[in-house]
């Protein structure tokens, strides 16, 4: 058991380290190269017998010979393959080559599984062999079948063959044998030369040959012919009546059955039949044209042709407008008339004339002659003239009655500020165009303008300089010979600019203290509305903005306090979008009522204390210096209820007195 498992590991082992050894002990190989080459060459003419060589390198172990198979290849295409043991170079081999030969070869060997293929060598091969034609018959009569053989000797692939009579193609065919037999058949009597030649299709080219040998083919007119008559056949008038025939002329009775007969007048079939066909109808102007008789048996076709002239027996009628162009609801006039007519056949007073539609609310004055009121929307009439039961019919006419223009509206477009030009529009709500507006003031003509387009616009530039102006413009709308209607006077909103501003300050200036109610009155000249705006010092962002009707508005500050001192101006504004800007004014808050009485009570205070402090301190100095009273031995300090002893010793003394002072 152990030897058996020792043996299959070994097996395994082998199998794994040599891989294109086979079961069976089989050689070990390696597909070292693989060409393909042409002999004698790539190029060569048409009849060279080439032969493709397809040479591989093998590498191999072993005495036993490897199954090689081999395949070539044209275009894609296999065309040959080939199973062999033995080593030598496979050949194949193209014997009298062909341009259909003509392509790229490759060649493919496989080994056991393993595939190489070798790089690819084109094939050329050139020159074509010249066919040959063979009719089965040189003489033959009209519409009778004859059999034509192309043959292009040797070449093979896919080929279109040409058939040529006279130099001119016929028939094309496409096969892929190396003739083309087909049937032809010819209705020319005479001599034919036919021919043919041929093409070989080798994608993506193709290669032409030479035109083959040529054969006579000899045509016999059928005796059979078709006969067109017609009665009249000159002199022919509008109303007259035509007589008119096609028959067949030597038929022969093994053709009955086979005969076709066509009677057509332009493009219009008339009648048809086998042998003979009648039609009569009556002769109109337009009858002038060809008349046919086809006869047509199996292929053989053949035609009389005739063609007549008829005289018109009166022209077609023209209609007309007069006045050429008319408003709704005015008079017009259609006049209707033939403007020639065959006097030899007919009256001028046979020819009548008449309106179609019937309904049409227009009176006949006279012949041709048709007046009435025109409609309010366009209308198309036809006149139509008849005599001798022919009827003509005039072209139509369209009236396309025109819309008188309605009162003109004036108006300003956008705003009309003083002394500067804005636009004045004239618009009628309703008219025919053109329309013609005059823009007037005080019926003097001032500018004109013509509205031509539906979206077009009358537009006049003017300008005033003072408002009243304004209604003295108006404008008349005309698109007729009638009178132009006149507008209203024009009436809008005049914009004067804004000028002369002020600003008023209340309280006055010199009295404006804390706590008082300011007012800060902005006024302008101009038209409202006006937005006016305040500011204060140099900051630029306004401290109050508001719009108003009036000319003049204010801006309050309530109670007062030093802070709100300073410069302020207002800014105005209106339609006119110009800005003007008052003086400024300076604003300087003072003290409060009461706050100036209490300093000043302060004050006074103040100063009285002082004096009082200054009396006490005089007093003062004064009470410290002796005062006599007159008497001896008794002085006093100043008042005169107080009194002191004086000292006893009065030996050296002496008597004065100071008057007191207080």
């Amino acid at each position: 058991m152990g030897r058996f498992l020792l043996l299959l590991t070994c097996t395994l082992v082998s199998n794994y380290l040599h891989p294109w050894r086979g079961a069976g002990a089989q050689s070990m190989f390696t597909i070292r190269d693989i060409s393909i080459s042409l002999e004698p060459g790539d190029n060569v003419m048409r009849g060279t017998n080439v032969t493709v060589r397809c040479e591989a390198l093998v590498s191999s172990s072993g005495a036993g010979p490897l199954s090689r198979e081999y395949t070539i290849y044209k275009d894609g295409v296999t065309v040959y393959t080939k199973t062999t043991s033995s080593s030598s170079d496979l050949l194949y081999r193209l014997p009298d080559a062909r341009v259909s030969n003509t392509g790229k070869y490759k060649c493919k060997l496989n080994i056991e599984g393993r595939k190489v293929t070798s790089e690819a060598k084109k094939l050329t091969v050139t020159g074509l062999s010249t066919p040959l034609l063979h009719l089965n018959n040189a003489v033959v009569s009209e519409g009778e079948e004859l059999t034509a053989r192309c043959t292009a000797p040797g070449e093979t692939g896919s080929i279109i063959f040409y058939f040529y009579d006279d130099s001119k193609e016929i028939l094309e065919d496409r096969v892929n044998s190396n003739q083309s037999e087909v049937k032809l058949r010819f209705n020319d009597v005479g001599i034919h030369k036919m021919n043919c030649s041929y093409t070989v299709l080798v994608t993506p080219f193709f290669f032409r040959s030479d035109k083959s040998n040529s054969v006579t083919v000899s045509v016999k007119e059928l005796s059979i012919t078709p006969v067109l008559e017609i009665f009249p056949y000159s002199n022919i008038y509008e109303g007259d009546r035509l007589d008119i025939m096609c028959t067949v002329r030597s038929l022969m009775a093994d053709m009955h059955g086979n005969v076709h007969l066509y009677l057509s007048r332009g493009t219009q079939l008339l009648s048809r039949g086998d042998t003979n066909v009648n039609h009569s109808m009556i002769a109109l102007a337009k009858d002038s044209e060809e008349f046919e008789c086809r006869l047509e048996m199996g292929n053989v076709v053949k035609v009389d042709t005739k063609k007549i002239l008829v005289t018109e027996l009166f022209s077609v009628p023209t209609l007309t407008m007069s006045p050429s162009e008319v408003f709704q609801k005015e008079y017009m006039t259609l006049s209707c008339k033939s403007d020639t007519f065959a006097s030899e056949r007919i009256r001028r007073d046979q020819l009548t004339y008449s309106l179609d539609p019937p309904e049409s609310l227009l009176i006949p004055k006279s012949s041709g002659v048709f007046s009435g009121k025109a409609p309010v929307y366009d209308f198309n009439y036809t006149c139509i003239a008849q005599a001798k039961g022919i009827r003509k019919y005039s072209r139509p006419l369209t009236v396309r009655p025109k819309v008188t223009v309605s009162t003109p509206k004036i108006s300003v477009v956008g705003s009309a500020v003083l002394g500067r030009p804005f636009k004045v529009l004239c618009k009628s709500d309703f008219g025919s165009l053109p329309i013609n507006y005059t823009l007037l003031k005080d019926y003097d003509q001032l500018s004109m303008a013509i509205v031509k387009m539906p979206l077009e616009q009358a537009l006049f530039t003017v300008t005033i300089h003072q408002p009243g102006e304004i209604n003295k413009f108006m404008c008349e709308a005309k698109n007729s010979q009638k009178d132009a209607p006149l507008s209203k006077r024009l009436e809008a909103i005049v914009v004067v600019p804004l000028s002369h501003p002020t600003l008023t300050v209340i309280p006055v200036l010199p009295e404006i203290a804390e706590g008082d109610h300011l007012f800060l009155i902005c006024g302008v000249k101009g038209t409202p509305p006006i937005t006016f705006k305040w500011y204060r010092d140099d900051n630029r962002s306004p401290i109050f903005t508001t719009t108003t009707d009036m000319n003049n508005t204010d801006y309050q500050i309530q109670a007062l306090a030093k802070d709100d001192s300073g410069t302020y101006y207002c800014e105005a504004i209106n339609h006119a979008k110009n800005v003007v800007r008052s003086a400024p004014v300076t604003i300087v808050v003072r003290l409060a009522l009461w706050k100036k009485a209490v300093i000043v009570g302060f004050c006074l205070l103040l100063v009285s204390v002082l004096v009082v402090v200054f009396v006490l301190c005089i007093r003062s100095k004064r009470d410290g210096v002796p005062h006599y009273d007159g008497m001896e031995g008794r002085v006093t300090n100043g008042t005169r209820a107080s009194a002191v002893s004086l000292p006893t010793d009065t030996s050296n003394r002496s008597s004065f007195s100071i008057p007191a002072t207080v």
